[in-house]
């Protein structure tokens, strides 16, 4: 785990004092998070995911495995994912909109924000 401006990367699971801090920090309903979807690790906190994405490169991650998505804690499994950030946008990768379109990284972003982050639960 490292810690830089209030975002965790994470290769274990987030404990709850950590997501408790991150939801009081900025947004209070949600936390933006980075997967990276090679390396199976995530940034979370901040207030862009252009940060959290930053941190994820300096410590090794290559862009293009990169997607920033959003987690609302409490609203259960089909619902607390936003696949939906800035950086998502890569008209040369075939992503045109903020949303992940691609199935295949939005369900190992699933699986991997299940295993790091949580499953929707109340926090």
């Amino acid at each position: 785990m490292s810690e830089q401006a209030g975002i965790l990367i994470l290769d274990r699971k987030a404990r709850r004092d950590e997501l408790v801090a991150m939801l009081e920090s900025y947004f209070e309903s949600m936390i933006k998070y980075v997967v990276d979807v090679r390396r199976e690790v995530v940034a979370i906190g901040g207030e862009l995911h252009c940060d959290a994405e930053q941190m994820l490169m300096e410590s090794g991650s290559s862009q293009s495995d990169l997607w920033g998505a959003n987690y609302h804690p409490g609203v259960g499994a089909e619902k607390c994912i936003a696949y939906t950030a800035l950086i998502n946008i890569r008209p040369t990768a075939g992503n045109r909109s903020m949303e992940v379109c691609d199935p295949e990284i939005r369900e190992a972003m699933r699986r991997i924000t299940f295993r790091l982050i949580g499953e929707g639960e109340a926090i």
